[in-house]
């Protein structure tokens, strides 16, 4: 997540705020009226809802919600489900429950009774215990072999029209306003599974889609104000697995982005909060100060940063309407756990992207990764580290030892540092320090990265100007890119679109970066899926990007082949090879104007053994014996023979 997301929002005075604040708050509980039918009268919520039986770790919390909870006993007679501690906290309106499966559990309904401490008012409250799906722990997260498809769901397709506005929630539905709701939703995706599935991708990363009770600009996601509840908009959390669900059916495996940092300002329990120190910068009396975060995480290991810059890195704000969580309350730290076990759990998920990874306490990341990854080995995690410098990304990843003081569990990053070269190298002139040797020297610092391979590269994402306009609208240098992207070492995400080739629109803010996909409206003019309306260069793109993607599916040594390139000589050429002990492929990326002569004595250790190569995009077949030409403004992936 960028820290302009909410736009003009971060201008809320405070005491409009808090005024929002609560007629928002009073809108969403509202809303969920219908789906706290079936508790009794005393509580409001339970969460989660429900658990699972034979987890490695059987621990899990149960937050119990309703007003003046707190002078309740609990107890739980069935040795299916052990209560271990009953927290309080200041707010009498709260229980914490720290509960766990016993070794033997089987599935089914497991009662839990509270008693009045002083009168007799007793209630029981069914808990189910569910089956695990087979062979849940050992599920495979997203790796090297996928290609992930990055949607913005508001923007995609608008599968269902009757969700596009919601009496419940101010935000409406303004597809000519940038910022608004424009109507897509998870069934848009579902109808649209085919076309992903086409095209080659194999993972889905969607920007998040749980409530965001906001009063505008709530289409991105990022200010949840409920952590167990997919926006209605969007669809429901049947719906959400259901989306699962289908695409595994096509190969395809759905990551969730989550956010532990920080809540909308909405979410229901700030109009109640648990604790006074629930939130970072809150007062006994709920007065939330917002401080804005310095965005210094180079304090975090930085040996000479100062007490003062470091807490304001982690717990500063992004904007006034996104409070920063404090995850040191071991609370709220056991809920964001256990919320996130519960997600992987309930939907199926592959894997999780975590945003803006760093901002959150360092202990609790360290937690949570750790008791995500021991439940689920084979899952992938990955963590938004916007930094240019391989060094501050590095130490994140598991593994690490570039700085002792994190011991994180957190398998993949995203690989903001290639992203920022891969432009340079593009765009910039070639001369000793600059152009490809950017890119060259870059990935020499791979030694940093305990796993260079598991994390995520991409051309572009919903934060940034859209890749075409970062390479000066040149769509050699495009296509240059994202044949780097695709064949290079890492994870590829591809952000919607992008296999168009597509813009951003004026003024280029947030809301025209993530603009509507053509076809995903009744009486879109154009219609990306079937072809109706693109213009020649969009077809060309998009049969290109498609011819690759399904290429590099059955590409195991793109995927799991070891990597060597070769110093560029500053001609616009820069040559590397991705290789098995009996395969290889040989990639020339030609930026310049002109035919380059490869040199071929530079790179003959990676020669011996093949006599010749077949260009996967052309199928044009290059001799190996004499010098290989590099045509102008183009790149080869020459598979050897």
């Amino acid at each position: 997540m960028h820290l302009s997301t909410l736009g003009t929002v971060s201008q809320l005075g405070k005491q409009t705020y808090l005024l929002l604040l609560f007629l928002s708050c009073f809108a969403t509980t509202q809303a969920q009226t219908a789906q706290l039918e079936s508790l009794p009268p005393q509580l409001s919520r339970v969460e989660p809802a429900n658990w699972w039986v034979n987890f490695n770790d059987p621990s899990f919390q149960i937050m119990v919600y309703g007003e003046g909870i707190a002078e309740y006993e609990v107890r739980i007679p069935s040795q299916k489900l052990l209560l271990h501690t009953l927290s309080q906290t200041s707010n009498p309106n709260y229980l914490f429950l720290d509960v766990s499966t016993s070794k033997d559990a089987s599935p089914g309904l497991v009662e839990i009774e509270f008693q009045h401490i002083s009168n007799d008012d007793a209630f029981t409250i069914s808990f189910p215990l569910l089956a695990r799906d087979q062979n849940s722990a050992t599920r495979e997260g997203f790796t090297s072999e996928d290609v992930i498809y990055l949607i913005t769901p508001d923007r995609f397709v608008n599968g269902d029209l009757s969700n596009d506005s919601h009496p419940d929630y101010r935000d409406t539905f303004n597809r000519e306003d940038p910022y608004g709701r424009h109507g897509g939703d998870i069934q848009g995706i579902i109808n649209r599974l085919d076309y992903i599935e086409e095209m080659g991708f194999t993972a889905l990363w969607l920007n998040p889609v749980l409530e965001n009770a906001m009063e505008e600009s709530s289409y991105h996601g990022y200010a949840t104000t409920d952590y167990y509840k997919t926006d209605p908009r969007y669809g429901s959390n049947e719906l959400y697995k259901l989306l699962s669900q289908e695409s595994k059916k096509r190969g395809i495996k759905l990551i969730m982005d989550q956010i532990m940092n920080h809540s909308g300002s909405n979410h229901w329990w700030l109009l109640d909060p648990p604790s006074s120190d629930w939130v970072n910068y809150q007062e006994e009396s709920f007065n939330l100060e917002y401080k804005l975060t310095n965005h210094r995480r180079t304090t975090l290991t930085d040996p000479y940063a100062s007490t003062y810059d470091t807490e304001r890195f982690t717990d500063g704000w992004f904007v006034p309407v996104m409070p920063d969580l404090n995850q040191d309350n071991p609370l709220l730290a056991d809920y964001l756990i256990t919320n996130s076990l519960w997600w992987i759990e309930y939907a199926g998920l592959a894997g999780i992207r975590h945003d803006t990874h760093p901002y959150a306490s360092k202990d609790f990341l360290n937690e949570w990764t750790c008791r995500v990854m021991s439940e689920y080995p084979s899952f992938n995690i990955v963590g938004e580290e916007w930094g240019v410098n391989p060094l501050i990304t590095a130490k994140w990843q598991r593994g690490a030892t570039t700085a002792k003081s994190i011991d994180s569990c957190l398998p993949s990053l995203m690989d903001f540092p290639l992203q920022v070269t891969l432009v340079n190298a593009l765009t910039k002139e070639e001369n000793w320090d600059a152009g490809w040797v950017e890119l060259y020297e870059l990935m020499s610092l791979d030694y940093v990265y305990p796993d260079p391979m598991n994390l995520v590269i991409f051309p572009d994402n919903h934060d940034m100007e859209r890749f075409i306009q970062q390479v000066g609208g040149d769509v050699d240098l495009f296509k240059i890119g994202l044949i780097y992207i695709l064949t290079t070492r890492g994870i590829p995400q591809i952000y919607y679109g992008t296999e168009l080739a597509m813009e951003s629109l004026p003024p280029h803010g947030h809301g025209e970066i993530r603009r509507d996909f053509p076809g995903g409206w009744p009486g879109d003019a154009v219609n990306a899926f079937d072809g109706e309306g693109l213009t020649e260069q969009e077809k060309e793109i998009q049969a290109f990007t498609k011819s690759l993607l399904n290429w590099r599916k059955e590409a195991d040594v793109i995927h799991n082949g070891k990597m060597m390139h070769f110093a560029p000589k500053h001609d616009g050429v820069y040559v590397f090879f991705r290789y098995h002990e009996n395969e290889s492929v040989m990639v020339i990326l030609n930026k310049s104007e002109s035919v380059v002569p490869i040199d071929m004595e530079q790179i003959q250790e990676r020669l011996q053994g093949f006599s010749s190569g077949k260009d996967v995009v052309t199928g044009e077949e290059f001799s190996l014996d004499a010098s290989i030409k590099a045509p102008p403004r183009q790149a080869l992936i020459l598979e050897l023979e």
